[in-house]
């Protein structure tokens, strides 16, 4: 198996993982009732032993559930909101196609990526206490974005090695043994 065939694997195979990822988490701002109730359900049931060691879990997630429902039966086209964010992030996964057919030349949308999850950090920050977020959910929120640039580092990094390997000669970087 040659070196560079090696690293397109690996490669598509992280691509796969943070593609799926990003599509399931879209996915998941669509039923948000479901999702609500289901989450409340859990807590007073199977899950109390986490609403018993957080104690303003349950009441957090009861709020969140009320407002929800209270959007939904009142002022449905408010989750309409919620239905965009999902399509951007099914838009945005599949923007990761590129990558994953051509690496090097598509290593501005892993950047773009990375840039993204950075950004979600100052955004929960300044944004959750405007929308009344206890901060720990905020904390929650930006565990999204470091753990989302985790894999594109790596991929990243593969692709520098990849594009090392693949370029012209001429053009190849030194490497520093």
């Amino acid at each position: 198996m040659s070196e560079v065939g090696a690293l397109k694997r690996r490669i598509r195979r992280w691509l796969v993982l943070f593609i799926v990822c990003l599509a399931l988490s879209g996915l998941t701002a669509f039923p948000l009732v479901t999702e609500m109730r289901l989450a409340v359900d859990a807590l007073n049931g199977w899950a109390s032993f986490l609403a018993d060691a957080f104690p303003g879990l349950r009441e957090w997630m009861l709020r969140v559930q009320e407002g929800v429902n209270t959007a939904d039966g009142r002022y449905p086209f408010l989750l309409y909101g919620t239905d965009w964010l999902a399509f951007a992030h099914l838009v945005i996964a599949v923007a990761f196609y590129g990558p994953y057919r051509d690496p090097v030349r598509n290593i501005w949308v892993i950047e773009f990526g990375m840039i993204a999850c950075a950004g979600i950090i100052p955004l929960a920050l300044i944004c959750g206490p405007i929308r009344d977020i206890p901060f720990w959910w905020s904390v929650i929120d930006m565990s999204f974005g470091v753990v989302g640039i985790l894999p594109l580092l790596v991929v990243r990094r593969l692709i520098k090695r990849l594009e090392a390997l693949t370029a012209p000669v001429g053009l190849r970087p030194l490497t520093m043994a």
